[in-house]
């Protein structure tokens, strides 16, 4: 992984845990629900390292997803960097998602606290809720995101038109990212269907790579480790989306909080965003462990190991940083409005960036801007 300007050292020896995106269109929310798997909690206690600090609340919610993208929960959790920061009092209770729209339900219904999320599904938790559901509380990670195809169909870009390609989830980050990928191309597609010069197959991530063995799919779109396992089945890397974008950085994966627990908890929250902050440096400071950390919490969640074709190119192409790259959410959530999935949101608001920047201030590191998005 790419080094983050965090770059502190591992500290005491820790206690393993074991650990138990999608902006869908708000025009047509209600006919696609939300449908998307959650694993069961599983609750841990959160021993520190010899710290007997009591915060405000003796539980602490956490969701993420089972995918590299979120590499910091992952690792996070199991070196024991939250547990450190939250003490003995404070209990971690972890729910694993599959995809965004359950992850901002389960936030919105106080099943979650905080939660590791796309940039798509925030925005949409955040306008569906008239800006009063969550705040984006810090960055986690960029890129990530390939175009990847059937070499014997597809040999460059325009060979995409025509083709058949998946995205994980209707209005999703990487669906959005792809039709404006499309649209900029001058090609047209029907955004709630799929239909058009391209067709876009909206196909869940577990099943994508068993999609393109049989041939109803032609390539695509898609975060990591799919991109990669998709390559080990034979296909091509046709486009990094992090070439698209400036200094090739983008958000993939931020942090949000509910805004009740915010205000009630702030010594939660800012525990974990201690713990947050640690555990990304350490991952910088030790990437080698760190994706064996990761594969090997992968395994425990979903049965088997990432194999070193698919975890190797793919963690290299994920930026683990603090930086939730602000300007980038808007520029994302103008890419929705663009394809029809999105009437154009105020975000001002949407960022609490001020616990994060406390933290590396505290630490003698520069702070981090919201864009103007603050609030």
């Amino acid at each position: 992984m790419t080094a983050d300007r965090t770059t502190a050292p591992r500290t005491s020896a820790r206690r393993r845990l074991i650990a138990g995106a999608a902006l869908l269109p708000l025009l047509a929310l209600a006919a696609c629900g939300y449908g998307s798997e959650k694993k069961d909690d599983t609750t841990n206690a959160a021993a520190s390292s010899g710290t007997s600090k009591k915060l405000s609340a003796s539980t602490v919610k956490i969701g993420y997803f089972a995918n590299l993208t979120h590499a910091t929960p992952l690792v996070g959790l199991k070196e024991g960097f939250f547990a450190d920061e939250l003490g003995s009092g404070t209990t971690i209770k972890e729910s694993v998602f599959n995809a965004g729209p359950a992850e901002i339900e389960a936030l919105n219904a106080g099943s979650i606290d905080i939660g590791w999320i796309g940039p798509s599904p925030a925005v949409n938790g955040w306008t569906k809720s008239g800006g009063k559901s969550l705040k984006i509380i810090s960055g986690s990670a960029s890129g990530g995101v390939k175009l990847v195809v059937n070499p014997e169909k597809i040999t460059s870009l325009k060979d995409v038109k025509g083709k058949k390609i998946a995205t994980p989830q209707l209005g999703n980050t990487q669906d959005v990212a792809f039709l404006n990928w499309i649209s900029e191309q001058g090609w047209k597609v029907d955004a709630t269907s799929g239909k058009g010069d391209v067709s876009v197959v909206r196909t869940d991530n577990k099943v994508t790579p068993d999609a393109y063995k049989t041939g109803s799919i032609d390539g695509a779109w898609v975060p990591e480790p799919t991109a990669s396992k998709l390559v080990a089945e034979g296909a091509k890397v046709l486009l990094d989306e992090s070439d698209l974008w400036p200094d090739k950085k983008f958000v993939i994966t931020n942090v949000i909080v509910s805004q009740t627990f915010l205000k009630e908890h702030p010594d939660v929250v800012e525990a974990v965003l201690r713990g947050s902050v640690k555990t990304n440096a350490w991952i910088n400071a030790n990437p080698d462990k760190a994706k064996a950390d990761a594969n090997a919490q992968l395994e425990k969640l979903s049965g088997k190991p990432l194999p070193a074709d698919v975890i190797d190119p793919a963690w290299k192409s994920i930026q683990v940083i603090d930086d939730p790259l602000a300007s980038t959410l808007q520029t994302e959530a103008d890419h929705a409005v663009t394809a029809g999935l999105l009437e154009k949101p105020a975000l001002k608001g949407i960022y609490d960036l001020s616990l994060l920047n406390k933290i590396l201030k505290g630490e003698g590191k520069t702070g981090i801007d919201d864009a103007g998005l603050g609030g």
